[in-house]
């Protein structure tokens, strides 16, 4: 499969084409070597793939294959498309993505933006490197979007590209929606590049994040470290322009997901079976607790495992009736830290079943490796008990999920109040992910809750799961990015 070859030379942008360019630092296939091109896994990916069903646009993206890589097999060139979605790649070598994504994107602007739970790495060769793919992408971008188009980019990877975009084709309506949390000025002004991002994100049109805290936050910034930038009013940014001041919408947009989709497949006989069998497998328990993560140190698995552990050893939870799956998908395989975090929760994992477990049977049940759909949903229909308690996260899918997935409106969510998600779902079960005497309570109270007062809860998350589903978000952002402020006013 060869990939398509760009329409125009740089500074000659095609003039027709699809509308929308979507920009993510990964196209949505990956290559296997024995399957070939496939969707890639990701948040990002499911969320785009929802929204763009039926619709032609352009997605521009590192393919996931070396550029400098020594043989055929190891860079695969990837199709020219996939069902509508025209695919445009960037091409990176194993040194730009090591400095670029393993480097300055997860070593120091992850780790910054959800807080701090590590410390940030700033090492100024990987920001160059940033800066450098950051200039990649804009140019791919500026060859390839067909006159007056809409750009979508997205996430913390490519938050230089708006502005150096800008620069190269203003005749586009730029947008950038952040998925992660956008931190405070008392953190994010520790960055030794703040200003660059901050004037970087400041060519879009418009900004978008996942909750009003990280746009305002935002906002601050803009006013303190961008050059000559006023903050007009709420969700409104001035900036000076060629011909004259420029307006930005900057502006909260939480994201949803497919409701309807996982309803749908919660609803299958054969996913209703699996679910069954789920149970049976680890010994038809009184109560089956679930977490699917990431395995991410944001997420906070170790201490929801520590919090159920003690439990266990209390007795507040038979050890005999219990059982509690920890799903965590691999991710960053090669960055230390998570490295780290896996050692972490194995050791966790291993000392509460030594604990705990029985000859043939053990109340932890975890499971490092991908999920496919079906068997997720089927997950979630089988708990009794949602754990979602990260330490720090933009939105949190996985809380809507299993949400979605709840079509007898039984099942109880317990989500971390640190959580883009807890914004929108206030009927879960809110927990304070750093207490775990709170956590352990808050699990008890949700198990003792009574069935009619659970069915209220679960109806209420549900209603609102649909109601402000992927496409709602999509079509909010579109919309924003095509009208303009005036529709904001």
């Amino acid at each position: 499969m060869r990939p398509e070859a760009p329409a125009r030379r740089r500074g000659r942008p095609p003039r027709s084409g699809p509308d929308l360019v979507i920009v993510a630092n990964r196209l949505p296939i990956e290559h296997d070597a024995e399957e070939g091109w496939r969707r890639a896994p990701g948040g990002l990916v499911s969320a785009m793939e929802a929204v763009l069903r039926e619709r032609e646009v352009i997605w521009v993206g590192w393919s996931g294959a070396f550029s400098d890589a020594t043989s055929e097999k190891d860079r695969p060139e990837p199709p020219a498309r996939v069902g509508p979605i025209q695919l445009g790649r960037v091409p990176l070598t194993r040194a730009q993505v090591e400095g670029h994504y393993e480097g300055f994107s997860n070593g120091a602007l992850w780790p910054l933006y959800h807080g701090g739970i590590v410390p940030p790495v700033y090492h100024r060769s990987q920001f160059d490197t940033y800066r450098q793919v950051n200039e990649l992408f804009a140019g791919a971008v500026a060859e390839r979007a067909p006159m007056g188009a809409r750009v979508w980019v997205h996430d913390y990877q490519l938050q230089l590209v708006p502005a150096m975009l800008r620069a190269r084709r203003p005749d586009l309506r730029i947008g950038f929606f952040l998925h992660i949390p956008f931190p405070p000025v008392e953190l994010f002004a520790q960055l030794p590049w703040r200003r660059q991002i901050v004037e970087g994100l400041l060519g879009a049109d418009v900004i978008g994040f996942q909750t009003h805290d990280a746009a305002m936050n935002f906002q601050r910034l803009a006013g303190r470290f961008a050059t000559e930038t006023t903050v007009v009013t709420d969700g409104l940014l001035e900036v000076p322009g060629e011909d004259g001041p420029r307006t930005i919408i900057c502006d909260a947009f939480p994201i949803g997901i497919r409701a309807s989709d996982y309803a749908d497949l919660a609803a299958k006989p054969e996913v209703q079976a699996r679910a069954k069998q789920i149970r049976a497998d680890v010994g038809d328990p009184d109560v089956l607790l679930l977490g699917v993560d990431r395995l991410d140190y944001t997420k906070g698995i170790g201490v929801r495992i520590q919090a159920v552990t003690e439990l266990l050893l209390d007795g507040r939870l038979d050890p005999e009736r219990t059982a509690f799956i920890q799903v965590a998908t691999p991710t960053r395989e090669n960055v230390e830290e998570y490295q780290r975090i896996r050692d972490e929760v194995e050791l966790l994992v291993g000392r509460a079943n030594g604990d705990l477990g029985k000859v043939g049977t053990n109340p932890i049940h975890y499971m490092h490796q991908p999920m496919p759909p079906a068997e997720l949903v089927a997950l979630y229909v089988a708990a009794d008990v949602m754990l979602v308690t990260p330490i720090r996260d933009g939105m949190n899918l996985v809380a809507k999920e299993y949400v979605a997935a709840r079509i007898n409106n039984d099942g109880a969510l317990v989500l971390s109040e640190f959580t883009g998600a807890a914004e929108q779902m206030s009927e879960a079960w809110l927990v304070n992910p750093y207490d775990i005497a709170g956590m352990k309570s808050t699990i008890m109270s949700a198990l003792a809750e009574s069935r009619s007062s659970a069915l209220t809860r679960m109806a209420r998350l549900r209603a609102g799961v649909f109601a402000e589903d992927v496409t709602a978000w999509a079509e909010e952002f579109l919309t924003a990015l095509s009208e303009g402020p005036e529709n904001e006013l």
